[in-house]
């Protein structure tokens, strides 16, 4: 659970409307699954500012956002692609917003760090360096 420390020390997010109530359903339909991934993005989502789609900036990291960050546990900036859990495919950039990496990332944005956990629960500093907005879906 998050200590009221760890919300303090972390930084202010912002996530969308429509992905909160999605995500939100994804993560407790997945908590047998993944665990402690789900139980830190719910944990982000409690404490989010949500706004609705619309109002949403660019620099924020959102589903299906290519994000450039920096992981301070090997110093190596890389580019993600964030998606669901059936479009996750690493090799191809495509990382889950129910992986660690992916729910420390949601609704961060551009300049802004937080310390996340690892798999091994080392905690490394997550810094988001570029993110480039979701397309358009054209239905």
């Amino acid at each position: 659970m998050l200590s009221q420390t760890d919300a303090v020390a972390r930084p202010s997010i912002i996530m969308a409307e429509t992905e909160v109530e999605r995500l939100s359903t994804l993560a407790l339909q997945m908590e047998q699954v993944a665990p402690v991934a789900t139980d830190m993005l719910l944990q982000e989502i409690d404490r989010a500012e949500i706004r609705p789609d619309a109002e949403m900036p660019t620099h924020v990291v959102r589903m299906r956002s290519t994000v450039r960050f920096e992981d301070d546990a090997n110093g190596v900036a890389r580019s993600v692609l964030l998606v669901y859990p059936k479009e996750a495919d690493i090799a191809a950039g495509k990382i889950s917003v129910l992986s660690l990496v992916g729910a420390g990332l949601i609704g961060l944005s551009v300049g802004q760090e937080i310390e996340w956990p690892d798999r091994d629960g080392h905690q490394r500093l997550l810094r988001i360096i570029k993110v480039e907005p979701p397309g358009r879906l054209v239905f």
